[in-house]
C-alpha cells in the first residue's frame, strides 16, 4: 500500500480531514487541540488528570475509543484517533453529553 501513491495520498487526506473534524468538535466544545504529526489529536481538557479520566471513561462508555496519556502535565489530556465521518459524527453528538455530565462533578 505504500507503493500505491495515490492510495497512500487518498488515505493521508482522509485522516488530516478526519483530525480536522475532531479539531474542530474540541474547539466547539471548549476544548484545546494540541498540534499532531500523527493519526490522533491530543486534546488538552483544560483541567486535572481527574477530569481527563473521567471524560475518557464516559466516552469510552458511551462507545467512543479515546485514550489518555498517565504521566502529568499530559494527563489532562485525551487522545482521539482519526475516524470515518460517521465515527466523527457520534463523537460530535456524545462529547457535548459526556462534558456536561462530568463538570457536574469537577
Amino acid at each position: 500500500a505504500l507503493k500505491d501513491s495515490v492510495h497512500l495520498q487518498k488515505v493521508l487526506k482522509q485522516v488530516a480531514d478526519s483530525l480536522e473534524t475532531i479539531r474542530n468538535i474540541a474547539l466547539e466544545n471548549g476544548l484545546t487541540p494540541l498540534p499532531t504529526a500523527s493519526n490522533f489529536l491530543t486534546i488538552d481538557c483544560g483541567k486535572d488528570g481527574a477530569f481527563a479520566s473521567a471524560l475518557m471513561n464516559a466516552l469510552i462508555h458511551q462507545g467512543i475509543f479515546v485514550r489518555m496519556p498517565g504521566v502529568a502535565p499530559l494527563n489532562r489530556c485525551i487522545r482521539i484517533t482519526a475516524g470515518l465521518p460517521g465515527e466523527l459524527e457520534i463523537l460530535a453528538e456524545t462529547l457535548p453529553k459526556a462534558l456536561e455530565e462530568v463538570r457536574k462533578t469537577f
